[in-house]
């Protein structure tokens, strides 16, 4: 299972790419943030299809395995209220070498902001709420919710 709706434990993830075969390992954290591009972000609610996004969630998995030998990927990411500090994704990537491990955790978060369908709701300090699509663009709401 890729989607969780508790807090991400990054030593959970850790062990599970943990191998003596793997020299590098990266990590990645995703955390809400309320910059001033943000309007005053308090959290994020997520949704999702979530039987779509565990499916397409494992095949970007899959296809670190065939793009760099020997690399692992830990990955999760939280749906539900998430607040501002707190990580909504978290990628941990291991391989034989440091610049695999980079490259394979640069290419699950990409690939999971260009193909999983995870739909966001900011909620702001002034009482508003923003639908946000996967690519990071406002909208009015999204199409399945």
């Amino acid at each position: 299972m890729y989607l969780t709706r508790s807090s991400i434990s990054l030593d959970a993830l850790l062990a599970e790419v943990s191998s003596p075969e793997c020299g590098g390992t990266c990590v990645f954290l995703g955390t809400v943030r309320d910059g001033p591009e943000e309007h005053g972000v308090t959290a994020i609610e997520y949704s999702a299809y979530e039987e779509m996004v565990e499916g397409e969630l494992g095949r970007i998995v899959a296809e670190v395995g065939e793009r760099w030998a020997g690399a692992r990927v830990a990955l999760r990411h939280r749906l539900g209220l998430i607040p501002v500090g707190e990580a909504s994704i978290a990628i941990v990537t291991a391989a034989p070498h440091r610049a695999q491990a980079f490259e394979a955790c640069r290419y699950v978060i990409e690939e999971v902001k260009r193909r999983v369908p995870v739909w966001k709701k900011e909620l702001r300090a002034d009482g508003t709420e923003v639908w946000v699509d996967p690519s990071g663009r406002p909208t009015t709401r999204p199409a399945h919710v």
